[in-house]
């Protein structure tokens, strides 16, 4: 059961559409997603890449493009080290790509999630020592690789830590019972992550590849990179024909670079779940722009195979269609091959890769239907109906796939979830949690049970004994302070509206709101009483339905449901007795139902119409 609430947070909404030039709903929908002075709804709507933050507000960056800059001129050999995720892998490109630029004798290295595991370790050092490795540049890991630093330090590498997950923490309590945590940084040269407590970064919630960008930001603006000129973007190469390999040319290069960067930034940004507020709204909003029109040969490839159209991609299409794409390679595979995708030159290369990605993620779609299936039976198997956090074990599903199947239960069951199966070494699994839940610092009050952990408040990645199993289920449950409020999916609809209000010019004006995503949801509307005349089920496999309905106002409208049509079938044969599903497709409906729907706009063979979407209902 859901619990609905109509978003009442105030502010003169009548002054701020007069100011912006916007109507009071587009006021009304500002105000909900926690915005109340003037610069802020500015920046909001109007932002751009200039409001973003200065890179060097982030601690250790002057540090790290000082180490960089001098491991270039002195041909140090550089291995960036990142990980088997989207947000990993995009770092790494960044990062490489950046390097590059500068003529820097630099490699890439990113984990095999089966063999190596996340981030950092042991393996990984000992390599980089017998290829000669001079500096090791991490991305998206490393915050919590203190051993495996201070192995490299041992062995005369020079480490430089970039990550955005949460520092490890020690608990104090002194002789008067006061609790105080001190962070336990690596032993890096530089360590450069926003949830650092002595950062004082404006927004800390940026992705790993957004703190990959922001230091080639930052290296170009201290080489003093020019402008480039629009005959240089036009023709990019004269670039590198005009490159004399000192400093000035190499800033050159980087400065273009920049521009593709930020693509592989705002991919990142969507598929690590960001919240789209602030600084990743811009990145994300510009990256889109320069997306359409990418000279990536790679995601090129990967938005024809997908069938994606250029002018049409948006938020949705990174966070469900491109980044799954690079994942799978990860978790079935290696995540060396969406690198190679995006280093890819020629485009019969760039096509090839493409479509084995596609393949490796239709194939990942099946396996973790099948474990979805097992969760939902260990589930019922075990009684886990009490528990408030639940620990399921699968000992037979890929590890790779942990992560998506805890995310599907937790949609389900709406409880914090961890998935455990069976690693090479003991049990590897991933956890997916709730708002009311910090999953990190759960972990961390329990962190005897963990060989390794990590992660931040609503996801995190673990090692462990089997046989921990069960003490650290009980102990998660004895610890979590959730109560039954915690476990009620929460709907917050943000604005009550007919749908005879709902019309096309504010369709339209929605679009200033986009892109959508976390932290920036597609707004919800409200409407009580419509009443269902008539269905008519769509698609190739039924699975979505428009129905015909009467406004209390006694006009007529379509909606459009997407979601589970055995699940509303029943709620109407419960609701308004049996047979009530059968009558409503059958034409013969008179059912008062409340809607809540998003209000958008629908391009179909070239004509667009006002497109209703319910989205819940009671």
């Amino acid at each position: 059961m859901e619990k609905w609430y109509v978003a009442a947070k105030k502010a003169d909404f009548e002054k701020w559409a007069a100011e912006f030039g916007i109507s009071p709903v587009i006021a009304r929908i500002l105000r909900n997603r926690d915005l109340t002075e003037s610069g802020g709804i500015r920046k909001f709507l109007y932002g751009t890449l200039e409001d973003c933050y200065s890179p060097w507000l982030l601690k250790d960056m002057d540090r790290a493009v000082e180490l960089l800059l001098k491991a270039v001129e002195e041909k140090t050999a550089i291995r960036v080290i990142g990980d088997y995720d989207v947000d990993g892998i995009c770092s790494s490109y960044i990062l490489t790509k950046g390097l590059q630029m500068l003529g820097a004798k630099v490699d890439t290295a990113i984990p095999h999630r089966i063999h190596d595991g996340y981030g950092l370790n042991d393996h990984l050092i000992e390599e980089a020592k017998e290829d000669s490795i001079g500096m090791i540049l991490t991305c998206d890991n490393g915050i919590a690789a203190a051993p495996q630093i201070e192995l490299a330090n041992a062995y005369g590498i020079q480490v430089i830590v970039t990550d955005h997950h949460e520092v490890p923490f020690s608990k104090n309590v002194d002789e008067q019972g006061r609790e105080s945590r001190k962070e336990l940084l690596p032993p890096a040269l530089a360590v450069i992550d926003p949830k650092r407590e002595d950062c004082t970064y404006p927004f800390p919630n940026i992705c790993g590849g957004v703190v990959a960008y922001k230091l080639i930001q930052a290296i170009a603006e201290r080489l003093g990179s020019r402008k480039v000129s629009a005959a240089e973007k036009e023709d990019p190469e004269s670039l590198n024909r005009n490159a004399s390999g000192n400093r000035e040319s190499g800033s050159l290069r980087l400065n273009e670079a920049l521009e593709e960067l930020l693509e592989l930034a705002a991919l990142a940004t969507v598929c690590d779940v960001m919240e789209l507020k602030d600084e990743n709204r811009i990145i994300v909003k510009e990256g889109l722009k320069r997306l359409k029109n990418t000279r990536n040969p790679g995601i090129k490839a990967l938005m024809e195979v997908n069938g994606i159209e250029p002018e049409k991609l948006s938020a949705y299409h990174l966070g469900f269609v491109l980044g799954p794409c690079l994942n799978a390679t990860g978790r079935l595979d290696t995540a060396k091959r969406a690198l190679e995708l995006l280093q890819s030159e020629a485009k019969t290369d760039a096509m090839s890769a493409a479509r084995e990605l596609k393949e490796l993620n239709d194939s990942r779609k099946y396996l973790t239907l099948q474990g979805v299936e097992q969760a939902e039976e260990y589930i019922r198997q075990h009684h886990m109906d009490g528990d408030k956090v639940m620990l399921i074990f699968l000992p037979d599903v890929h590890e790779s796939l942990a992560g998506i199947i805890a995310g599907r239960i937790r949609e389900k069951y709406n409880h914090p979830v961890f998935i455990l199966t069976k690693g090479e070494e003991g049990v590897k699994g991933s956890g997916r949690s709730i708002e009311s839940y910090h999953m990190y610092e759960a972990m961390t009050a329990a962190k005897q049970y963990f060989t390794k952990f990590g992660g931040h408040k609503l996801a995190a990645g673990l090692s462990m004994k089997e046989e921990d199993i069960e003490p650290l289920r009980k102990l998660l449950n004895e610890q979590a302070a959730l109560g039954e409020e915690d476990f009620i999916p929460k709907v917050h609809i943000d604005v009550p509206m007919p749908l005879v209000y709902a019309d096309r010019k504010l369709a339209e004006e929605l679009e200033l709101l986009e892109p959508f995503g976390v932290g920036n949801p597609k707004p919800l509307f409200a409407q009580k009483e419509l009443t269902f005349r008539s269905g008519f089920k769509m698609g190739a496999n039924k699975t979505c339905a428009r129905f015909r309905v009467i406004t209390p106002e006694g006009e007529e409208r379509q909606l459009v449901f997407f979601g589970d049509l055995d699940k509303f079938g029943a709620f109407l044969n419960q609701k308004f007795g049996a047979g009530s599903e059968n009558a409503l497709y059958a034409g013969r409906g008179s059912f008062p139902v409340s809607a809540v729907y998003q209000l958008g706009l629908n391009t179909y063979k070239g004509k667009t119409e006002l497109q209703y979407v319910m989205q819940h209902y009671c």
